[in-house]
């Protein structure tokens, strides 16, 4: 599966429920080991099994949207253990799984899938034209 927006991402986007710059955003480590990507049907982060969000970041920031184009400071993982992680899935949190929007699946990346071992996992976004994601 390529890289993608979830369909429930781009709704939420064009009325006004999700905003890029304002809201809080992070990104989730993900086993696909029993989480199949849904982006027709998945909408909010209780869709993948708890036992599969290995590390979730901290809010990331300096978030830009030059262009339709979304963007933000490289994030880092902090001393991640657990199970071999496959994708990355950009989310609203807002506190709660059942109401925190997922917004991007990202399954091909520069050093994906990675071997949590304890120390830190860096994720360095994209700096070609579509930077993290375009709409």
């Amino acid at each position: 599966m390529a890289n993608a927006l979830y369909d429930k991402a781009r709704q939420k986007f064009l009325a006004g429920e999700l905003d890029w710059d304002a809201d809080t955003i992070k990104v989730v480590l993900v086993d696909t080991a029993t989480y199949t990507v849904d982006l027709a049907s998945d909408e909010f982060l209780s869709a993948i099994p708890a036992d599969e969000r290995v590390a979730i970041s901290s809010a990331l920031t300096n978030k830009s949207t030059t262009a339709g184009v979304a963007d933000a400071d490289d994030t880092t993982f902090s001393e991640v253990m657990g199970d071999p992680c496959e994708a990355l899935v950009i989310f609203k949190d807002t506190g709660d799984p059942d109401t925190s929007p997922l917004i991007a699946y990202i399954h091909e990346a520069t050093g994906l899938p990675v071997t949590p071992n304890g120390g830190d996992i860096n994720v360095i976004w994209d700096s070609g034209p579509n930077k993290i994601f375009k709409l």
